[in-house]
């Protein structure tokens, strides 16, 4: 059965922030990273808790340990009372190994905003499946907290919106003027010392038009189609589904469009929202991004918007899951973004 979706309880200046790393140990090959995106956040007027797995650093190469020790960092995080909210060290590959091991009527009952993104995907799927507790899909610790010096502004404005301020009535979001792609190395502080590269926002792309109210889904791509065939895949009935990829090479791309097609989500969904992906490989198809997208979708009632700033590139607006939206695509006008509600109480 089903349980009723709820909001998670508002975060305030002073409250506490657990850390928890559900796949990669980034702070390993990061640290500075790591710990600038926990300045930044503590700049916002937050105190950090760094879970047992993140306080000690550790680390079993792709992955920070565990399924069941992973787990247990993020459970002692949702009891403990002291802490007030979730976020994510960064995703990786492997945070769908800790489902079997969580406790989701705890997680309902505590009431906590759990927030992160990409990898991270899988927990927002079974944490809104199964225990009802609507999420945040935000940016985490060092993307892009962590971005030198003080993190991306915008980011953080919009995640201070989420979870702080917003709590009933519209909140229409516009379409950020710069965004960048740009990829530092981190071995040799590149990421600090080479100053981010911005390009103008060309804006959202209308591929279908139309006008939408519903509640919204924003998921990574390919973390989301590893929980198909399971009991923690969302309800996409009726949705606006915001996708998003890292690394978007076209073959794949098709692959995992396809894939969505073939089990009917674009027959069920009420709207389509593609993020800018970090990294698109064209592999040298004669036909885009977009193109490929409506290949695979076809002609559509409900409006289809691309080159969206919910993704691996910055700024990056968090979506509180489940939030009622209002989404006007039209030709030649620019496309409108609006949160209908607030997500906390």
């Amino acid at each position: 059965m089903l349980l009723e979706p709820i909001k998670p309880k508002k975060l305030k200046a002073g409250d506490t922030i657990g850390i928890f790393t559900p796949s990669s140990p980034a702070y390993i090959d990061n640290e500075g990273l790591f710990l600038n995106g926990l300045r930044n956040l503590e700049a916002c007027g937050f105190k950090i808790k760094q879970g047992s797995i993140t306080s000690k650093r550790m680390n079993q190469g792709y992955r920070s340990a565990s399924p069941q020790e992973r787990a247990k960092e993020f459970m002692d995080l949702i009891l403990d009372p002291n802490v007030h909210g979730l976020i994510s060290t960064i995703g990786g590959s492997n945070s769908s190994s800790i489902i079997p091991h969580l406790d989701f009527q705890a997680i309902r009952t505590s009431r906590k905003p759990i927030c992160g993104f990409s990898d991270v995907t899988s927990l927002h799927a079974s944490i809104l499946t199964v225990a009802g507790l609507r999420t945040f899909y935000s940016p985490s610790v060092m993307c892009w907290f962590g971005d030198w010096p003080n993190g991306i502004p915008e980011s953080t404005g919009w995640f201070l919106d989420a979870v702080m301020n917003h709590h009933t009535g519209p909140r229409p979001v516009l379409q950020p003027k710069r965004w960048s792609n740009h990829g530092r190395k981190w071995e040799n502080g590149d990421w600090k010392n080479m100053p981010r590269t911005w390009q103008e926002n060309t804006g959202w792309r209308t591929l279908s038009p139309g006008t939408v109210e519903a509640p919204i889904l924003a998921l990574n791509l390919n973390t989301l189609i590893c929980l198909a065939g399971t009991k923690y895949w969302p309800d996409v009935s009726g949705k606006i589904l915001l996708l998003e990829d890292m690394e978007a090479p076209q073959a794949r791309n098709e692959r995992s469009f396809r894939q969505l097609s073939l089990i009917g989500v674009f027959e069920e969904i009420a709207g389509l929202i593609v993020g800018k992906p970090e990294i698109y490989k064209s592999q040298d198809a004669p036909f885009g991004y977009d193109e490929l997208l409506m290949e695979v979708v076809g002609p559509r009632n409900y409006p289809i918007v691309s080159n969206f700033d919910c993704s691996h590139t910055v700024p990056m607006i968090t979506i509180p899951q489940l939030t009622p939206v209002r989404l006007n695509a039209q030709s030649n006008r620019p496309v409108e973004f609006t949160f209908l509600d607030g997500a906390i109480s």
